[in-house]
């Protein structure tokens, strides 16, 4: 009887102290803010008890992801037989038209046709580019036109020096796409394209404008070299 008396007793004595040991203190009493303070040392071993965040802590929202697309580019590098040659940019933001920036040295003065051809094949020379892009099919025009061939890109103008400096603005020759201008070659002519209304037989298909002096195939232009283009003129045959 007096050893049951003296279980029971120490019994309530457990229940209603406090444990001292942080450890047993923190499974006794299993609120976050205790589960997130105390951390217990076995044998030289040190661990904290897994961490429940207390509910009062307060989310935080990300923020959402802004995308900006860079601007694609792409250059070409036009030579020939003679002494004309040149350095031709294109850029595009997104989906609006491309921009395409020319600078062509050793040309007679006045204007000349300048055209984007089907293939940025140049081993025969420039005569195997290929007649102009014309994916639609369509009959030579001006720029401006409705009907025109996608590489109809009109006239350039040199100076009494030679030099041709031209900015052309077009929605018909994208970077990507199925109807890209990559891979495909530019060309300025010997003559002035009458833009399909000259009366003369290849009016409607090259607009007579002569022989093809100088070339080359349009190539696109990695991030890293973009960073370099605006400070120096180069050969970017090797890219």
């Amino acid at each position: 009887m007096q050893a049951a008396i003296a279980a029971m007793a120490a019994h309530t004595i457990l229940a209603a102290a406090p444990s001292s040991h942080p450890l047993l203190s923190a499974f006794s009493n299993p609120s976050p803010t205790a589960l997130l303070s105390h951390s217990s040392t076995f044998h030289g071993v040190s661990f904290k008890l897994p961490q429940r965040h207390s509910s009062s802590l307060t989310a935080v929202a990300s923020k959402p992801l802004t995308v900006v697309a860079a601007a694609k580019k792409a250059v070409a590098v036009l030579k020939g037989t003679s002494d004309v040659e040149g350095v031709v940019t294109l850029s595009q933001d997104n989906d609006g038209p491309t921009t395409v920036n020319v600078r062509i040295t050793g040309l007679t003065p006045g204007p000349h046709g300048f055209h984007l051809h089907e293939y940025g094949d140049t081993t025969n020379g420039c005569i195997s580019t290929g007649p102009h892009f014309n994916p639609n099919n369509l009959t030579h025009g001006a720029p401006e036109d409705e009907v025109r061939h996608a590489g109809d890109l009109g006239n350039i103008i040199a100076n009494a020096d030679g030099v041709a400096e031209a900015t052309i603005v077009d929605n018909q020759i994208p970077l990507t796409g199925p109807n890209t201008v990559i891979g495909r070659a530019l060309v300025v002519h010997e003559l002035e394209d009458d833009l399909g209304k000259g009366g003369h037989e290849l009016s409607l298909s090259t607009g007579n404008a002569g022989g093809r002096l100088a070339c080359g195939m349009q190539k696109k232009i990695s991030s890293f070299m973009q960073l370099f283009l605006p400070f120096c003129i180069c050969s970017f045959e090797r890219f």
